[in-house]
């Protein structure tokens, strides 16, 4: 099991009521299980839309029980971002 830092952007951080905390977890699936019991109401469904990024890296479509978090590690969870040339 390591330990590490979730960062949460824009509505993610929004639903979390909070812009970082600290897993341990082995994988990404567990940390955002435990996630998802911290946190209620809108949270999980903000986490259904979201791309991940651990230590910078794409997760893609990979699956998140694949997915080894390091110890020390960055989670960014980043929801769907509007915006773009008009």
């Amino acid at each position: 099991m390591a330990s590490g830092t979730i960062r949460y952007w824009a509505a993610a951080k929004a639903a979390a009521g909070t812009a970082e905390e600290t897993y341990e977890a082995g994988t990404l699936a567990e940390a955002l299980a435990t996630a998802r019991t911290r946190h209620t109401g809108e949270f999980g469904r903000v986490l259904e839309r979201c791309s991940f990024l651990v230590d910078e890296r794409q997760v893609g479509s990979r699956s998140h029980d694949t997915v080894a978090l390091p110890e020390g590690g960055t989670v960014d969870v980043l929801p769907p971002f509007a915006g773009g040339a008009r």
